[in-house]
């Protein structure tokens, strides 16, 4: 269903988080699961998909208008990350991928410390 996705895993995305220009992280899962498990970094930015279903591309910050602009989407297990990247991608940014298994992977494969849900 997704296998046009581009998608990093999660040990290259904390290789890329720790680089001297780390990519914008995009997550799109809802307040209650950032309560939960949330990856730190400078560059997160929080936009539920509720919230981008509603605003769309209006709802991105001024960062996002440089459509060059590295960007990794992630949610909980990665499908709504890989629908987001989709979209995205039709509406022309070329440097976008998606977490594949999400947020729940990178807990899993690199840092539990984040928590679990």
């Amino acid at each position: 269903m997704f296998s046009e996705i581009p998608e990093i895993d999660p040990s290259e995305l904390a290789q890329r988080m720790n680089a001297i220009n780390p990519p914008y992280l995009l997550d799109v899962r809802e307040p209650w699961e950032l309560e939960l498990a949330k990856l730190s970094s400078p560059n997160l930015v929080t936009l539920p998909m509720s919230v981008l279903a509603v605003d769309q591309f209006e709802a991105f910050p001024p960062e996002f208008g440089d459509k060059n602009v590295e960007i990794i989407v992630i949610c909980h297990h990665g499908v709504r990350s890989a629908s987001v990247t989709k979209w995205m991608m039709r509406g022309g940014w070329r440097n976008v991928l998606s977490l594949k298994g999400g947020i729940d992977a990178f807990a899993t494969e690199v840092d539990p410390s984040i928590g679990f849900y």
